[in-house]
């Protein structure tokens, strides 16, 4: 039987050619983004390489979607072999989303949080099984105040997108101590530099990704870290370990913190409505 492999923002970028080489690997996939003609064409070349494809509609931007999404995989998916949590946004101005959460978080951590913890008993039932989080070199740019979770104060794009990734980083942390022994392995990593439709309301981005086109990786070679995570021995270990070009490298101290990887979890389990 293929292993199933769950890939959000599969629909374009980094995450429709991790689901292509997740694929090729020989996983079946189910493939969650928001443009569904777009997720299609994805699905069409995964199944072009025998893979069985499905294709689930889902804006990380609310809550209750990531809630009917969980159930539909679970209802669809006996097993869950590998979730690849790819799904991210970056904003150019601070929005509320429909649950009254800043949109970055919201979207770069809250969903993925979310949508992890309600499939984690079906992860474990399909172990040995892996959790992959694309996170980014980006995280340096965050910083971590559990009392302003929200940026209601100093919002700036990069700080928030920065302090999102940083989640990511702790996310996976308290996730790889929580499931240590179950046959679960968690992992992130960062893609590198790679031109997607992540910044494409970021006219200021844009324009900078034309200067410095030359030097920007494609997103097929941004994909190879998650695919090498979600299909070889190099993601078989659990330990929440932080990879870049393909190897682990030491992840700053801050980024790991099990104090706030802790104080993120608890936070965000009361703000999805989940127990800790």
């Amino acid at each position: 039987m293929r292993p199933t492999c769950v890939v959000t923002g599969a629909s374009s970028g980094i995450g429709a050619e991790t689901a292509v080489g997740v694929a090729r690997a020989g996983h079946d996939v189910a493939l969650v983004g928001r443009d569904l003609p777009r997720l299609e064409a994805v699905a069409d070349r995964c199944r072009g390489t025998g893979a069985a494809a499905t294709t689930y509609i889902a804006d990380f931007a609310s809550l209750d979607e990531v809630r009917e999404l969980a159930a539909a995989l679970l209802r669809d998916q006996p097993r869950i072999d590998v979730l690849v949590n790819n799904a991210g946004a970056a904003l150019t101005e601070r929005r509320l989303t429909t649950d009254g959460y800043e949109a970055t978080f919201a979207v770069n951590h809250l969903a993925p949080y979310l949508l992890t913890r309600l499939l984690l008993d079906r992860l474990t039932a399909s172990a040995p099984a892996r959790v992959v989080v694309v996170a980014s070199d980006a995280h340096k740019f965050g910083d971590v105040d559990p009392g302003d979770w929200m940026m209601e104060t100093g919002w700036k794009p990069m700080k928030a997108y920065g302090r999102s990734k940083l989640c990511n980083m702790l996310f996976t942390t308290e996730l790889a101590r929580r499931v240590e022994g179950t046959g679960v392995a968690v992992n992130c990593l960062h893609p590198g530099f790679v031109a997607t439709s992540l910044g494409r309301e970021n006219r200021i981005a844009l324009v900078g990704l034309r200067l410095i086109g030359p030097f920007i990786s494609s997103p097929a070679k941004g994909a190879r870290t998650s695919v090498l995570l979600a299909t070889t021995a190099a993601g078989d270990d659990n330990g929440g370990r932080y990879f870049v070009g393909g190897r682990p490298r030491a992840a700053k101290p801050y980024a790991t913190d099990p104090v706030n990887a802790l104080r993120l979890w608890e936070d965000s389990a009361k703000l999805v409505g989940l127990e800790p």
